[in-house]
């Protein structure tokens, strides 16, 4: 995620870090050198482009305006949504972390709180497609018995089992198994969000419709501003090109929030809070550093 100061009137003219410009500057030159060769091309035979009419690109341009509003719309809920989900596991961890206070086995208690710690590792590994195995191993040391398919999940039955264990013993009352129980659930619930977002992309056909009607816009455009703009139809292009191709690649970047491209959330930040909070909780000292943004990211 982009953590950048406001920016003044040069940054804002100069400043690529999270502007998206990279990863369309191919595009967006291809399409003004194309604009530049129908110009020339128009120089040198005019009557091509006499029966060129404007009115055609601004009914298209409003209703592709329409199109990207509503998918970028949609895209950034994915995103809040999955900022909300995060925020809820970071809630339901501090609460856990409370409540099990009651827990007189301090090493026991321990024990399921660095579980937490590795819940908030696996469900950050698997929301990227990465080990989730190698990402626990640090935090619960028989991660070899717990279901492999889904490690994060294990590890909140785990937990949970502990808890209804310690209830049945009456180690803990009923009633505090109940709330440590609902803690439980929140972190379910989130985990589901996230899992949600991550495996229901935006129907294709919205995005196939979009991409397509981008590039056949951008390419149309200089035809309709060749004739009256001349040589100033290239800047033009240059601009509305970077526009909406920029607009499509941040969509491209929102509809999956949990990689690691520089304008998705920063779970990494988020897993170390809850580090943070678990390790100090249980009286550790040597407490790892929050993460800091690195050239105003922070992952």
């Amino acid at each position: 995620m982009i953590v950048h100061p406001k920016p003044n009137l040069l940054n804002v003219l100069i400043s690529l870090k999270g502007s998206i410009a990279k990863r369309i500057a191919r595009r967006t030159f291809m399409v003004t050198a194309l604009a530049s060769l129908i110009v020339l091309i128009e120089n040198l035979h005019p009557a091509l482009f006499s029966k060129v009419n404007a009115t055609p690109f601004t009914l298209l341009g409003l209703s592709l305006s329409i199109f990207m509003s509503f998918r970028n719309n949609a895209c950034y809920d994915r995103w809040w949504e999955g900022r909300k989900a995060w925020g809820l596991v970071i809630i339901e961890v501090r609460s856990f972390i409370r409540e099990s206070c009651v827990i007189a086995d301090a090493t026991l208690r321990e024990r399921l709180l660095l579980g937490l710690c590795g819940y908030a590792h696996a469900l950050n590994a698997r929301l990227r497609g990465e080990d989730e195995l190698k990402a626990v191993r640090n935090w619960v040391p028989d991660v070899h018995t717990l279901a492999e398919h889904n490690i994060s999940d294990a590890i909140l039955q785990d937990t949970g089992s502990t808890c209804s264990r310690l209830a049945e013993e009456h180690t803990i009352s009923e009633w505090r198994y109940m709330t440590l129980e609902q803690r439980l659930r929140g972190l379910s619930e989130a985990q589901a969000v996230c899992e949600r977002i991550k495996s229901t992309p935006l129907p294709f056909p919205y995005t196939l419709l979009l991409h397509r009607t981008i590039y056949m816009f951008c390419v149309l455009l200089p035809f309709a501003m060749a004739q009256p703009l001349g040589w100033l139809a290239p800047i033009f292009t240059a601009i509305v090109s970077y526009t909406f191709f920029g607009l499509d690649a941040i969509s491209d970047e929102l509809e999956d929030p949990f990689g690691r491209e520089e304008n998705d959330l920063p779970t990494d930040a988020m897993v170390r809070t809850i580090e943070r909070e678990i390790l100090t909780a249980i009286g550790r000292t040597d407490l790892p550093a929050p993460l800091q943004p690195v050239d105003f990211v922070l992952t």
